[in-house]
């Protein structure tokens, strides 16, 4: 079962949601997938990170 998903609104610096809509882009992911997938990852390299 797919984990349950919210819609929230954030602000960020237009310099970075342009980087972010290339990087999506790039990906073949649409920006929401592309910051779920990038915000997932760090989380996981932080955990990971700290139990060192």
């Amino acid at each position: 079962m797919k984990p349950l998903k919210e819609s929230i609104s954030i602000t960020l610096d237009s310099d970075l949601l342009k980087e972010i809509k290339i990087r999506a882009e790039q990906d073949q992911r649409s920006v929401s997938q592309y910051i779920n997938l990038v915000l997932t990852e760090h989380i996981q390299k932080s955990e990971t990170s700290t139990k060192l």
